[in-house]
C-alpha cells in the first residue's frame, strides 16, 4: 500500500518510520566510516531519522529533543540531517517516491506548483514595467508633513 508508505499510519506517532519506507531510505544514506574518537556508540540512522521527523513534526527546537525518546540528542539528529542533505538523500528520495506514486496513479497534478526554488527558468521572461498603484488616493507620507506642528524645523 503506497499511501501507507508515504504518509505512514497516522496514529499517534507519525514520526515513526515504517519498515517499507525505511528500506527505501536506508539504501540512499551515505556509508559512515568507523568512529575516530572513543565515546558513545553511534546512534542508528533509523533512530536519528525518527528524531528528525519528531522535531519537524512537533516544531520543538533541536536542543529540546527529549533524550528519553531514544532518538539521540537534538544536535546528533541535526548533524545527521545536515549530512544527509549534503549527500542529496532527500532529493533522491523525492524522485523515488514520485516515481512510485506516478506508477500507481496517486499524484494529483491539479494542485502542483513550480517555482524558481526547484526549477530553473529556461529563458528570461518579459521585462516587467513599474507596478501601478491600486489605491484611489495617495497615502499620507510618514516622513514629511505640510503642517507646522509636524515639522521640527518650523516649530523651533
Amino acid at each position: 500500500m503506497l499511501v501507507g508508505l508515504v504518509v505512514g499510519k497516522r496514529e499517534s506517532r507519525p514520526w515513526i518510520v515504517s519498515d517499507e519506507l525505511w528500506s527505501l531510505i536506508e539504501s540512499l544514506l551515505p556509508i559512515h566510516g568507523p568512529k575516530l574518537k572513543p565515546g558513545r556508540p553511534r546512534v542508528p540512522d533509523r533512530q536519528a531519522l525518527c528524531g528528525i521527523l519528531f522535531v519537524l513534526h512537533t516544531g520543538i527546537q533541536w536542543e529540546y529533543l527529549p533524550q528519553e525518546l531514544g532518538f539521540g540528542s537534538g544536535m546528533t539528529c541535526w548533524r545527521r540531517l545536515e549530512a544527509w542533505n549534503e549527500a542529496g538523500v532527500w532529493d533522491r528520495l523525492h524522485v523515488i517516491l514520485l516515481a512510485k506514486l506516478r506508477a500507481v496513479k496517486q499524484i494529483d497534478w491539479s494542485r502542483a506548483v513550480i517555482d524558481s526554488s526547484r526549477v530553473r527558468a529556461a529563458r528570461r521572461g518579459p521585462k516587467a514595467g513599474p507596478a501601478r498603484s491600486t489605491a484611489r488616493v495617495r497615502a499620507a507620507s510618514t516622513t514629511s508633513s505640510s503642517t507646522a506642528r509636524a515639522s521640527r524645523s518650523l516649530s523651533r
